[in-house]
Protein backbone atom coordinates (compact mmCIF):
# COMPACT_ATOMS: atom_id res chain seq x y z
CA UNK A 1 0.00 0.00 0.00
CA UNK A 2 3.01 2.35 0.73
CA UNK A 3 4.17 1.95 -2.44
CA UNK A 4 0.87 2.76 -3.94
CA UNK A 5 0.52 5.43 -2.23
CA UNK A 6 4.04 6.98 -2.86
CA UNK A 7 4.16 5.60 -6.28
CA UNK A 8 7.80 4.96 -5.53
CA UNK A 9 9.83 1.93 -3.90
CA UNK A 10 12.42 4.55 -2.56
CA UNK A 11 10.19 6.51 -0.70
CA UNK A 12 7.55 3.68 1.18
CA UNK A 13 11.14 1.82 1.98
CA UNK A 14 11.73 5.29 3.70
CA UNK A 15 8.54 5.55 5.15
CA UNK A 16 8.92 2.39 7.09
CA UNK A 17 12.38 1.70 7.50
CA UNK A 18 13.37 -0.71 5.21
CA UNK A 19 15.34 -1.51 2.34
CA UNK A 20 14.57 -0.38 -0.80
CA UNK A 21 15.66 -3.96 -2.14
CA UNK A 22 14.04 -5.76 0.65
CA UNK A 23 10.86 -4.35 -0.04
CA UNK A 24 11.39 -4.76 -3.79
CA UNK A 25 11.85 -8.05 -2.82
CA UNK A 26 9.17 -8.74 -0.65
CA UNK A 27 6.69 -6.97 -3.22
CA UNK A 28 7.99 -9.39 -5.77
CA UNK A 29 7.10 -12.48 -3.94
CA UNK A 30 3.75 -11.15 -3.27
CA UNK A 31 2.97 -11.18 -6.86
CA UNK A 32 4.32 -14.43 -7.16
CA UNK A 33 1.51 -15.84 -4.98
CA UNK A 34 -1.35 -14.03 -6.34
CA UNK A 35 -0.16 -14.41 -10.03
CA UNK A 36 -0.70 -11.22 -10.31
CA UNK A 37 1.37 -8.21 -11.58
CA UNK A 38 0.66 -5.22 -8.73
CA UNK A 39 3.05 -2.88 -10.01
CA UNK A 40 4.52 -1.59 -13.32
CA UNK A 41 8.13 -0.76 -12.65
CA UNK A 42 9.96 2.51 -14.76
CA UNK A 43 13.23 3.97 -14.29
CA UNK A 44 11.92 6.84 -12.50
CA UNK A 45 8.13 5.95 -11.61
CA UNK A 46 5.94 3.20 -10.51
CA UNK A 47 2.34 2.82 -11.75
CA UNK A 48 -0.37 0.55 -10.17
CA UNK A 49 -1.72 -1.80 -12.64
CA UNK A 50 -5.62 -2.53 -12.87
CA UNK A 51 -5.54 -5.36 -11.48
CA UNK A 52 -3.01 -4.68 -8.77
CA UNK A 53 -5.34 -1.63 -8.24
CA UNK A 54 -8.24 -4.10 -7.16
CA UNK A 55 -6.47 -5.92 -5.60
CA UNK A 56 -4.31 -3.61 -2.99
CA UNK A 57 -7.79 -1.45 -2.53
CA UNK A 58 -8.92 -5.21 -0.48
CA UNK A 59 -5.54 -5.41 1.06
CA UNK A 60 -6.29 -1.99 2.49
CA UNK A 61 -9.42 -3.09 3.65
CA UNK A 62 -7.63 -6.37 5.09
CA UNK A 63 -5.95 -3.88 7.19
CA UNK A 64 -8.23 -1.80 8.53
CA UNK A 65 -10.09 -4.73 9.87
CA UNK A 66 -6.90 -5.92 11.47
CA UNK A 67 -6.29 -2.55 13.34
CA UNK A 68 -10.13 -2.44 14.46
CA UNK A 69 -9.31 -5.45 16.75
CA UNK A 70 -6.83 -3.78 18.80
CA UNK A 71 -8.66 -0.59 18.74
CA UNK A 72 -11.95 -2.68 19.61
CA UNK A 73 -9.79 -4.23 22.64
CA UNK A 74 -8.50 -1.15 23.96
CA UNK A 75 -12.11 0.23 23.72
CA UNK A 76 -13.41 -1.91 25.49
CA UNK A 77 -11.32 -1.06 28.66
CA UNK A 78 -12.14 2.46 28.18
CA UNK A 79 -14.20 3.73 25.18
CA UNK A 80 -14.02 7.31 25.98
CA UNK A 81 -10.16 7.49 26.31
CA UNK A 82 -7.19 8.20 24.04
CA UNK A 83 -6.81 9.79 20.52
CA UNK A 84 -9.43 10.56 17.82
CA UNK A 85 -8.84 11.61 14.63
CA UNK A 86 -11.46 13.92 13.32
CA UNK A 87 -12.08 16.03 10.76
CA UNK A 88 -14.47 18.70 9.27
CA UNK A 89 -15.13 20.50 5.99
CA UNK A 90 -14.75 24.07 5.67
CA UNK A 91 -18.25 25.51 5.35
CA UNK A 92 -18.69 24.29 8.71
CA UNK A 93 -15.23 23.54 10.59
CA UNK A 94 -15.28 27.76 11.55
CA UNK A 95 -18.86 27.70 13.05
CA UNK A 96 -19.49 24.73 14.09
CA UNK A 97 -15.74 23.91 16.29
CA UNK A 98 -15.64 26.94 19.05
CA UNK A 99 -18.72 25.24 20.31
CA UNK A 100 -18.54 21.64 20.06
CA UNK A 101 -15.01 21.43 20.54
CA UNK A 102 -14.81 23.47 24.07
CA UNK A 103 -18.07 21.37 25.06
CA UNK A 104 -16.38 17.93 23.81
CA UNK A 105 -13.28 18.95 26.34
CA UNK A 106 -15.47 19.39 29.23
CA UNK A 107 -17.75 16.11 29.20
CA UNK A 108 -15.01 13.85 27.72
CA UNK A 109 -11.71 14.99 29.56
CA UNK A 110 -10.20 11.78 28.81
CA UNK A 111 -10.58 11.95 25.08
CA UNK A 112 -8.12 13.32 22.95
CA UNK A 113 -9.08 14.87 19.20
CA UNK A 114 -7.13 15.47 16.88
CA UNK A 115 -8.85 18.21 14.21
CA UNK A 116 -8.55 17.81 10.49
CA UNK A 117 -10.21 20.14 7.89
CA UNK A 118 -10.47 19.14 4.54
CA UNK A 119 -13.10 18.52 1.42
CA UNK A 120 -16.09 16.49 1.51
CA UNK A 121 -14.34 13.60 -1.06
CA UNK A 122 -11.04 13.20 0.64
CA UNK A 123 -12.41 12.98 3.93
CA UNK A 124 -15.00 10.49 2.80
CA UNK A 125 -11.91 8.54 1.31
CA UNK A 126 -9.88 8.78 4.49
CA UNK A 127 -12.64 7.27 6.47
CA UNK A 128 -13.15 4.27 3.71
CA UNK A 129 -9.37 3.60 4.15
CA UNK A 130 -9.00 4.27 8.09
CA UNK A 131 -7.06 6.96 8.54
CA UNK A 132 -9.43 9.12 9.89
CA UNK A 133 -11.67 8.22 12.51
CA UNK A 134 -14.76 10.36 11.95
CA UNK A 135 -15.74 13.23 10.17
CA UNK A 136 -18.26 16.42 10.68
CA UNK A 137 -20.19 16.12 7.30
CA UNK A 138 -23.36 17.10 5.41
CA UNK A 139 -25.86 14.62 4.38
CA UNK A 140 -27.11 16.18 0.98
CA UNK A 141 -23.33 15.43 -0.32
CA UNK A 142 -22.14 12.10 -2.15
CA UNK A 143 -20.54 10.50 1.07
CA UNK A 144 -20.80 6.58 0.10
CA UNK A 145 -22.01 4.18 3.04
CA UNK A 146 -21.00 5.31 6.56
CA UNK A 147 -22.88 4.74 9.82
CA UNK A 148 -23.68 8.80 11.15
CA UNK A 149 -25.18 10.35 13.49
CA UNK A 150 -27.22 13.78 12.92
CA UNK A 151 -26.06 16.72 14.62
CA UNK A 152 -28.49 19.82 13.25
CA UNK A 153 -30.31 20.95 10.51
CA UNK A 154 -28.70 23.74 8.71
CA UNK A 155 -31.19 26.02 6.78
CA UNK A 156 -29.62 28.52 4.02
CA UNK A 157 -30.23 32.02 4.08
CA UNK A 158 -29.66 34.54 1.14
CA UNK A 159 -27.16 36.78 1.80
CA UNK A 160 -27.49 40.29 -0.01
CA UNK A 161 -25.78 43.98 -0.22
CA UNK A 162 -27.66 46.71 1.91
CA UNK A 163 -28.14 48.65 -1.66
CA UNK A 164 -30.19 45.54 -3.22
CA UNK A 165 -33.73 45.35 -3.63
CA UNK A 166 -34.07 41.79 -1.94
CA UNK A 167 -32.28 43.74 1.36
CA UNK A 168 -35.51 45.76 1.84
CA UNK A 169 -38.18 42.55 2.66
CA UNK A 170 -38.80 41.49 5.94
CA UNK A 171 -40.92 38.46 4.85
CA UNK A 172 -39.44 34.90 3.48
CA UNK A 173 -37.83 35.43 0.09
CA UNK A 174 -39.57 33.16 -2.77
CA UNK A 175 -36.88 31.38 -4.90
CA UNK A 176 -38.61 33.30 -7.85
CA UNK A 177 -37.27 36.53 -7.00
CA UNK A 178 -33.85 35.44 -7.66
CA UNK A 179 -34.81 35.33 -11.37
CA UNK A 180 -32.22 37.20 -13.25
CA UNK A 181 -29.48 37.63 -10.57
CA UNK A 182 -26.16 37.29 -10.53
CA UNK A 183 -25.06 34.70 -8.27
CA UNK A 184 -21.30 34.02 -6.34
CA UNK A 185 -20.46 30.47 -5.52
CA UNK A 186 -17.92 28.44 -4.11
CA UNK A 187 -15.48 26.65 -6.18
CA UNK A 188 -15.35 22.93 -7.24
CA UNK A 189 -14.98 20.46 -5.17
CA UNK A 190 -17.19 22.29 -2.29
CA UNK A 191 -20.24 20.30 -1.59
CA UNK A 192 -22.07 23.45 -0.34
CA UNK A 193 -21.68 24.60 -4.08
CA UNK A 194 -23.22 21.75 -5.31
CA UNK A 195 -26.32 22.03 -2.93
CA UNK A 196 -26.88 25.63 -3.66
CA UNK A 197 -26.68 25.17 -7.73
CA UNK A 198 -29.41 22.04 -7.14
CA UNK A 199 -31.92 24.35 -5.59
CA UNK A 200 -31.26 27.18 -7.58
CA UNK A 201 -31.55 24.78 -10.57
CA UNK A 202 -35.40 25.76 -11.36
CA UNK A 203 -34.30 29.58 -11.50
CA UNK A 204 -32.76 31.96 -14.63
CA UNK A 205 -29.77 33.18 -12.84
CA UNK A 206 -26.73 33.88 -14.10
CA UNK A 207 -23.10 32.00 -12.23
CA UNK A 208 -20.20 34.64 -11.48
CA UNK A 209 -17.05 33.28 -13.08
CA UNK A 210 -15.40 34.07 -10.27
CA UNK A 211 -15.25 31.53 -7.59
CA UNK A 212 -14.37 31.64 -4.11
CA UNK A 213 -12.39 28.92 -2.03
CA UNK A 214 -13.97 30.10 1.37
CA UNK A 215 -16.77 31.55 2.37
CA UNK A 216 -15.48 34.78 4.05
CA UNK A 217 -14.48 35.49 0.81
CA UNK A 218 -17.63 35.13 -0.94
CA UNK A 219 -19.01 37.08 2.14
CA UNK A 220 -16.82 40.28 1.08
CA UNK A 221 -17.53 39.44 -2.42
CA UNK A 222 -21.22 40.42 -1.63
CA UNK A 223 -20.59 42.67 0.47
CA UNK A 224 -18.88 44.54 -2.27
CA UNK A 225 -21.94 44.54 -4.09
CA UNK A 226 -19.88 42.16 -6.74
CA UNK A 227 -23.47 39.70 -6.19
CA UNK A 228 -25.77 37.92 -4.32
CA UNK A 229 -25.24 34.76 -2.33
CA UNK A 230 -26.82 31.51 -0.34
CA UNK A 231 -25.00 31.57 3.46
CA UNK A 232 -25.77 28.35 5.71
CA UNK A 233 -27.49 29.79 8.43
CA UNK A 234 -24.76 28.38 11.38
CA UNK A 235 -22.42 30.64 9.72
CA UNK A 236 -24.15 34.11 10.07
CA UNK A 237 -23.64 35.38 13.00
CA UNK A 238 -19.74 34.98 11.91
CA UNK A 239 -19.73 36.05 8.75
CA UNK A 240 -21.96 39.08 8.78
CA UNK A 241 -20.68 40.93 12.02
CA UNK A 242 -17.37 41.60 9.76
CA UNK A 243 -19.26 42.52 6.65
CA UNK A 244 -22.51 44.64 5.63
CA UNK A 245 -24.68 42.09 4.06
CA UNK A 246 -27.99 41.76 4.84
CA UNK A 247 -29.88 38.16 5.32
CA UNK A 248 -33.31 37.09 4.55
CA UNK A 249 -34.99 33.67 5.27
CA UNK A 250 -36.57 31.42 1.95
CA UNK A 251 -39.47 30.89 1.27
CA UNK A 252 -40.02 27.14 1.65
CA UNK A 253 -39.62 24.39 0.91
CA UNK A 254 -36.63 26.21 2.26
CA UNK A 255 -32.97 24.42 1.46
CA UNK A 256 -31.04 22.95 4.08
CA UNK A 257 -27.98 20.84 4.46
CA UNK A 258 -27.65 18.25 7.47
CA UNK A 259 -24.88 18.70 9.57
CA UNK A 260 -23.96 14.90 10.48
CA UNK A 261 -20.85 13.12 12.12
CA UNK A 262 -20.14 10.59 9.87
CA UNK A 263 -17.80 7.08 10.60
CA UNK A 264 -16.34 4.31 8.35
CA UNK A 265 -19.22 1.00 8.92
CA UNK A 266 -18.73 -1.53 11.64
CA UNK A 267 -15.94 0.48 12.96
CA UNK A 268 -14.86 -0.21 16.50
CA UNK A 269 -15.08 3.26 17.47
CA UNK A 270 -18.91 3.41 17.03
CA UNK A 271 -19.64 3.58 20.84
CA UNK A 272 -17.47 6.82 21.46
CA UNK A 273 -18.58 8.43 17.82
CA UNK A 274 -22.61 8.21 18.78
CA UNK A 275 -21.36 9.67 22.33
CA UNK A 276 -19.45 12.72 20.22
CA UNK A 277 -22.30 12.95 18.40
CA UNK A 278 -24.68 13.24 21.46
CA UNK A 279 -22.13 15.54 22.81
CA UNK A 280 -21.92 17.94 19.88
CA UNK A 281 -25.48 17.81 19.00
CA UNK A 282 -26.58 19.14 22.56
CA UNK A 283 -23.67 21.83 22.86
CA UNK A 284 -25.13 23.02 19.18
CA UNK A 285 -28.90 23.36 20.94
CA UNK A 286 -27.28 24.79 24.02
CA UNK A 287 -25.88 27.74 22.49
CA UNK A 288 -25.86 30.91 23.86
CA UNK A 289 -28.52 33.60 22.57
CA UNK A 290 -25.53 35.82 21.28
CA UNK A 291 -24.13 32.54 19.13
CA UNK A 292 -27.17 32.11 17.82
CA UNK A 293 -27.51 32.59 14.13
CA UNK A 294 -30.24 35.10 13.53
CA UNK A 295 -31.82 36.06 10.21
CA UNK A 296 -32.76 39.88 10.07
Amino acid sequence: MAVADTKSFRQAAKRYDVSQTSLSAQVAKVEAALKVQLFERHRRSVLVTEGGSELIECMRNVLVDADDVSIAARRLLEPLAGTLRIAVIPTIGPYLLPTVAAKLRRELPLLTLAWLEEKTETLVRQIRHGSLDGAFLALESDIGDVSCETITQDPFVLAVPPCHRLGDSSTPIPLSSLQGESLLLLDEGHCLRDQVIEFCSGVDVDELAFRSTSLPTLVQMASANMGITLLPLIAVPAETHRSDLVTRPIEPPTPHRTIILAWRQQSALAVAMREISQTARLAVQNRPAADRPAVS
